[in-house]
């Protein structure tokens, strides 16, 4: 099983409601590690780091244990301007998407920065097509 087939399982796994909250939730985080505009996953991951979430970010990305945050502190490292926007595209409260973000980015980001390393950008842009034609094709 390949790098973004055990993340997209693991996504799977974690997200709970609705098969429409589940998609649009799916949607923010695929979203959000592939926005070219803002970085990608290198870029979430600075983001989330000067957001204040720092060192469980940095245990995301390293090989220890994944560190847990909780919505209010994902709120608080995006800004809540940018979770009602997800928000409205997910189709969910702004909270139900602050601790959706909080269940799935942790392993997300664990299984997407193998050996403690962020890949490149055509490495992410490649396993994004391959998630998306796996959830959309």
């Amino acid at each position: 099983m390949g790098l973004f087939d055990e993340a997209l399982n693991m996504v799977k796994g974690q997200m709970v409601g609705g098969e429409e909250s589940q998609s649009g939730l799916m949607s923010v985080v695929l979203g959000l590690v592939n926005n070219q505009q803002s970085g990608g996953l290198a870029g979430l991951i600075s983001q989330l780091s000067q957001g204040g979430l720092g060192s469980a970010v940095s245990s995301w990305v390293g090989t220890g244990e994944n560190q847990p945050v909780s919505g209010e502190a994902i709120q608080q490292a995006l800004g809540s301007s940018k979770i009602q926007e997800l928000a409205a595209q997910a189709g969910v409260s702004p909270d139900a998407l602050s601790s959706g973000l909080a269940q799935m980015l942790p392993g997300v980001v664990d299984k997407l920065t193998p050996n403690g390393k962020v890949p490149s950008g055509d490495l992410v842009e490649q396993g994004m097509a391959l998630l998306k034609g796996k959830l959309f094709g």
